[in-house]
């Protein structure tokens, strides 16, 4: 019997993740856990609304449904669903809670985490389009965070002796999906690098939805990034958008970045280094080892994320 645990599923991708399971025959049980429930209906999922924080109630919960899947979404991209602080906190005690209950459990057979390209960092020098055999080296606290969970599954997936699969996508990007830099390039003003505009890849929400799926049927052991093809750079998404460019150099940033907060679009470190340093990977692996591969380039992506229209009030016509 395949028992499936997806943790974060209560975000846009856990969600779509949960009705991809729900909808896989060979799957028999899908539970999933969050601070907030899924915004879907599900039909076939059993949730638990859970805060990441109650590390107690997680492994109780763990130890209930004895997983022989454990897909671990619950890594909170800092200023995406909650504050840098709550993301650090909640995704720390989640992968703390779940995955030292887990490597106890007699019946899992693989672990698949959410990663990102984010921990090979962006320190002068470094390999501009990393693949799987960089070394992590991580420079932003996301980045850390990242590194952090991958440690922990990898650590349960020796004492399980079982693989783990570590996901490490470019940004995820998409309609509705909460990301700090899809809200960014979506503001009337982007702010770019003024000495330098290098290239970002992104992985559209369900190219990432598909892979993970795909990662929890297979027992692939090690890192896999995932994007899609091709690249932008800062000038060249917000000309796709129609917006305005705001060139920044040093000082500027912290300005900027103060402007971007305060209308509710926060620029957290990790984003920031993108948009100054770029950071672009390709998905070679995924497709030799998952056997799929994003159907949107990062072009695409990034005129899809344009093309959701903004919300517009209607006027009550007179009677």
């Amino acid at each position: 019997m395949t028992r499936v645990l997806v943790t974060g599923m209560g975000g846009e991708l856990g969600t779509r993740v949960a009705q991809l399971l729900e909808t896989d025959r060979s799957v028999d049980v899908v539970v999933g856990t969050d601070f907030d429930p899924p915004r879907r209906r599900l039909h076939r999922v059993d949730f638990h609304r859970i805060d990441p924080r109650s590390e107690e109630r997680l492994a109780a919960l763990v130890r209930e449904v004895d997983p022989t899947v454990v897909v671990h979404l619950g890594v909170y991209e800092p200023d995406a669903r909650c504050s840098p602080a709550a993301a650090i906190e909640m995704s720390a005690a989640c992968t703390r809670a779940v995955m030292r209950t887990a490597a106890r459990s007699s019946s899992l057979d693989r672990i698949v985490v959410r990663s990102g390209i984010e921990v090979y960092g962006r320190r002068r020098g470094s390999p501009l389009r990393p693949d799987e055999s960089v070394a992590p080296d991580p420079t932003s606290p996301f980045g850390r965070l990242l590194l952090d969970a991958e440690g922990a599954a990898a650590t349960a997936g020796r004492r399980a002796d079982v693989p783990v699969t570590l996901l490490r996508f470019a940004p995820i990007v998409g309609p509705h999906f909460p990301s700090p830099l899809g809200r960014y390039l979506r503001l009337p003003v982007v702010t770019v690098a003024a000495l330098a505009d290098q290239p970002f890849s992104l992985v559209h929400q369900e190219d990432a939805a598909a892979a993970i799926v795909a990662a929890a049927r297979r027992s692939v052991d090690g890192p896999v990034n995932v994007a899609g093809s091709g690249a932008v750079t800062p000038r060249q998404a917000a000309r796709m958008g129609g917006r305005a460019i705001f060139p920044a150099v040093g000082p500027a940033w912290v300005g900027a970045r103060w402007l971007s907060d305060l209308v509710g679009a926060p620029v957290p470190a990790h984003v920031t280094e993108l948009l100054v340093r770029g950071r672009t990977t390709d998905s070679i692996g995924a497709v030799a080892t998952l056997g799929v591969s994003a159907a949107l380039a990062t072009p695409e992506v990034v005129k899809d994320l344009y093309e959701w229209a903004s919300v517009t009030a209607l006027r009550e016509e007179a009677a």
